[in-house]
């Protein structure tokens, strides 16, 4: 796992929130009615203007593209958060601390150093990470 996927993980959990929003508007549109009247007339003689109630959906063809690509791009990106998650569970606990703490949570290296305990420094943490993603 490089360190770049630990950085991106949590604007991946964000877009996967987004995209799931997206997704209930959209289906929420396709229930919605949308009601109106427009004017007419016979076609024939004697031309009589009439109004007619109309009724329907404003879901387009284009929301219904929109929303099929939404969903897969929502099951690509749900695979690539349970890829990372699967990962962080066979490393050793520790490091799985600090990579939630400092890439999953933003914390800085000190911050996850008090977290930590054990009279670890910030860049004591910082180093044993760098160790580990060489390691990788």
């Amino acid at each position: 796992l490089e360190k770049q996927i630990l950085m991106e993980y949590i604007d991946a959990c964000e877009l996967i929130r987004e995209t799931e929003q997206d997704i209930q508007r959209l289906k929420r549109k396709k229930s919605e009615t949308v009601q109106g009247s427009v004017k007419g007339s016979n076609p024939d003689f004697p031309y009589q203007e009439q109004h007619f109630h109309v009724e329907g959906t404003a879901y387009t063809y284009a929301d219904d593209t929109r929303l099929r690509l939404e969903e897969t791009i929502l099951r690509e990106r749900r695979e690539i958060k349970i890829k990372v998650e699967q990962y962080m569970n066979t490393i050793p606990v520790r490091m799985q601390r600090i990579i939630r703490y400092k890439y999953f949570e933003g914390m800085s290296w000190e911050q996850v150093a008090d977290r930590i305990g054990r009279m670890a420094t910030g860049d004591s943490v910082r180093m044993e990470v760098d160790r580990f993603l060489k390691e990788k």
